[in-house]
């Protein structure tokens, strides 16, 4: 069917996508898909931190069962999938982003509380001016105004402020930061450590230190230490790493927010009409294969049908991300989620449910999400071996401290301790891929690009060479017979009514062109027996008993025919443009005839685009040469590689891959197949074949050669953030966790604060999150 947007049908296979809870930085994703491996029955798993899922393969439903127990016994919560719909990452991020959110607003309050509390403190102790601590400046004007407007407060004793910020503090830690101790036990139980460790070991020793300093000063002033306390420090951390998951949270919910408009495309009721053709408003989960629908204008087509009544246009934006409506009448397809125009249409539902286009769409979409791009491998690797190294740079910068570092010694060393601890941040590398794969696949799909998976979406991001078919992809794929030129012995009618018959089991372009030729003069094709297809030669079928061949010159040259008295004939034909198409009976040649199939109107401006973009653009085909080079002309691609069968095709790319290229190869067609397989990157055109498309890592849910170059920029875009998002994620940590440690002191004679610290780790996840929420605009 020409211009089907529609991708494959799903295939059955034991699939689940499993939410993963408590996963809070990229360690927790080795821990849990090694937990995963190790299960009997998984064949593959992959966990997504940005959507907090797991996708798994597994043998049966108890290896299922069994790899939701593993999961659960290192430390985190698997959901089990029911057949009931359930909330996806999207609308699970936002719940998170509400539930965080309200923890965040009350540790905010309190640290404010805290911080005003503290100020008498500061200074009479050494807690805060000192000149190393660059918060003293900061907030000295605000002691200044304090001082004036509640002198009661610089009244109080010491002792009783210091106990009134061990009250405060109680509920930051035993409520709204309580996660990140529980989560850091739960992995100290497994022998592993994560995010949750950093914090609760930072949060918990400046905790304990203020604690001991509250309950027992006498401890620190009989050992000439000062007894400081950190509580504002500690709600400030809490109170920062919440406001940093809080906008994390919300941020990632809007990097897969495509799938949620994706899914609300499809209308919640239709107009199903009886035997009496009368209207009545069902819901769309109640329609059936077979019911009789009828879609008003401006409506939301229900289900994917085709049109038995009425004519109009359709916009199908939504699905191939063409803005021209699709003109619609009998017998043309139409596909859920579209929005009709202006005419009324009734069509017959044929897809329903699941088995819809944008039902497919979104599970592809999904499936692409959560997959994993190669170039994460080394923030995975990085993330395995993170929060050990953290803690032992921690461990050497409290020791170099105390051991050599100026007076107060300790404190020092503790606040070199819990900033190193609590600045340092694998969540901004666990984010960098995922959330750029899934705003560019979310985008990508919205332009009518479906992207298999993020190895998909780099490797196109990545191509410098691109393969096009000229038959249904440069061109329009509507060939028509132009110029019938019988042998001796042979008459017009005579030699369609042969091609026609042996072309009428064939699926190519070029068979369909032949019948309607026929059709159109009003023969009759006789039913052909024995088929069979050469895949870029021909056809050969038995009409009437005898064997009727319709293919290339070479191909019934190799079979004996003789095709000499045809060949200047068929030469003119192709210095045109016009494909010859040669037909023999039982040995004989019997003609050529001429088939023409123009370049569409976007072919040339979109070659162009891909030249801007610095692709070498080959046409790559098993046509003629001179009717691929007269197509290559009127398009602008310079280089044609012509009268190609299909081993040749893939023979072709797998060439240019060991000269180093990087292949990419766009086709519509069962004979371009085996290319598309071979490419690095293999794009099916929207108007291809189910063969062609399962063979693809990318599909086009438009026919228009523009769609490539929309692929390439949103690839190349995804790529680029991608490689932004661990610059910063390493950059962020290769300089953070030095100057937490004191890298500064030397030149500044400053030092970086806990509290500091913890609105710099909750700034890098975030700022990488928001650089991929570019992509949804790419």
């Amino acid at each position: 069917m020409a211009n089907d947007p529609r991708p494959p049908a799903e295939a059955a296979s034991a699939s689940y996508t499993v939410p993963i809870e408590g996963m809070t930085c990229a360690s927790c994703v080795g821990r849990v898909e090694r937990a995963l491996a190790a299960s009997p029955g998984v064949v593959s798993a992959t966990v997504n931190f940005a959507s907090r899922e797991a996708h798994l393969e597994v043998a049966d439903r108890d290896a299922l069962d069994r790899a939701i127990e593993a999961v659960r016994s290192a430390g985190y919560e698997a959901i089990e999938p029911g057949p009931e719909a359930s909330p996806g990452p999207a609308e699970r991020a936002e719940a998170e982003a509400r539930a965080t959110a309200t923890r965040a607003v009350v540790a905010l309050a309190i640290a404010s509380v805290s911080m005003v509390l503290s100020m008498p403190l500061m200074g009479h102790d050494g807690h805060a001016h000192d000149a190393w601590d660059p918060t003293a400046r900061l907030f000295a004007p605000l002691e200044a105004q304090l001082r004036a407007l509640l002198p009661w407060l610089y009244a109080a004793p010491h002792d009783a402020l210091r106990i009134g910020l061990l009250v405060l503090s109680l509920p930051v830690l035993a409520w709204a930061g309580r996660s990140y101790f529980t989560r850091a036990w739960a992995a100290a139980r497994h022998g592993t450590a994560d995010m949750n460790t950093l914090v609760a070991l930072g949060a918990g020793a400046s905790f304990l230190v203020s604690l001991v300093a509250t309950a027992s000063p006498s401890t620190f002033v009989s050992r000439g230490l000062p007894p400081h306390v950190y509580f504002e420090a500690l709600d400030w951390i809490v109170a920062l790493l919440l406001v940093g998951s809080t906008l994390e949270a919300r941020a990632r919910s809007r990097t897969g927010s495509a799938v949620q408009r994706l899914i609300g495309l499809t209308p919640e009721t239709a107009e199903r009409l009886d035997d009496a053709d009368a209207p009545h408003e069902v819901a769309v989960a109640r329609v059936r294969r077979g019911d009789r629908l009828l879609v008003r204008p401006g409506g939301r087509i229900a289900v994917d049908g085709r049109v038995v009544a009425g004519g109009s246009s359709v916009d199908e934006a939504m699905l191939t991300g063409e803005a021209l409506p699709v003109p619609k009448g009998v017998g043309d397809a139409v596909f859920g989620g579209t929005v009709n125009g202006n005419g009324a249409l009734t069509y017959v539902a044929e897809r329903v449910g699941k088995e819809t286009t944008l039902a497919q769409i979104v599970r592809l979409v999904e499936a692409a999400q959560g997959s994993r791009a190669p170039i994460q491998r080394l923030a995975d690797r990085v993330a395995a071996v993170f929060v050990p190294i953290v803690i032992a740079v921690a461990l050497l910068a409290a020791s170099a401290w105390w051991l050599v570092g100026p007076e107060p010694r300790s404190l020092h060393a503790l606040v070199a301790l819990v900033s190193v601890l609590v600045i340092a941040c694998p969540c901004a590398m666990g984010l960098a891929t995922p959330t750029a794969v899934i705003a560019a696949t979310g985008r990508a799909a919205e332009l009518g690009v479906l992207v298999k998976n993020g190895a998909a979406l780099e490797a196109l991001g990545r191509i410098d060479t691109l393969l096009l078919d000229k038959t249904g992809t440069v061109t329009q794929g509507h060939p028509e017979v132009t110029r019938v030129v019988p042998a001796a012995g042979f008459d017009d009618a005579a030699l369609l009514g042969l091609a026609a018959a042996a072309e009428s089991a064939s699926e190519h372009p070029l068979a369909a062109a032949v019948m309607r030729a026929a059709a159109a003069r009003g023969f009759v094709a006789v039913k052909a027996e024995a088929f069979s297809a050469e895949p870029g030669q021909g056809v050969c079928a038995r009409v009437c008993g005898g064997e009727v061949r319709v293919g290339t010159e070479a191909w019934l040259a190799s079979a004996g025919v003789a095709t000499a008295p045809l060949l200047e004939q068929a030469d003119l034909l192709a210095r045109d443009g016009v494909t010859p198409v040669w037909v023999a009976s039982d040995g004989v040649l019997a003609g050529v005839l001429g088939v023409a199939d123009p370049p569409r109107a976007t072919s040339a401006a979109a070659v162009a685009a891909l030249r801007a973009l610095g692709l070498r653009v080959i046409l790559l085909t098993g046509d003629r040469r001179a009717t691929a080079e007269a197509v290559a002309r009127a398009v602008g691609i310079d280089e044609v590689v012509a009268e190609v069968l299909p081993a040749g095709k893939s023979a072709y790319v797998e060439r240019l891959r060991a000269e180093g290229r990087r292949v990419a190869m766009a086709g519509d067609g069962i004979n371009d197949a085996p290319a598309l397989a071979t490419a690095d990157v293999g794009i099916a055109m929207g108007s291809g074949t189910d063969v062609a498309i399962e063979a693809s890592d990318v599909t086009l849910l438009s026919a228009d050669l523009g769609a490539v170059v929309r692929a390439v920029r949103v690839a190349r875009s995804a790529l680029r953030v991608i490689r932004q998002n661990l610059f910063w994620a390493f950059a962020y940590n290769a300089v953070g966790i030095p100057v937490a440690a004191g890298a500064l002191w030397p030149l500044t004679h400053a030092v970086l604060t806990p509290a500091m610290a913890s609105a710099a780790m909750a700034f890098s996840s975030v700022s990488v999150v928001l650089n991929s929420l570019r992509l949804k605009r790419a």
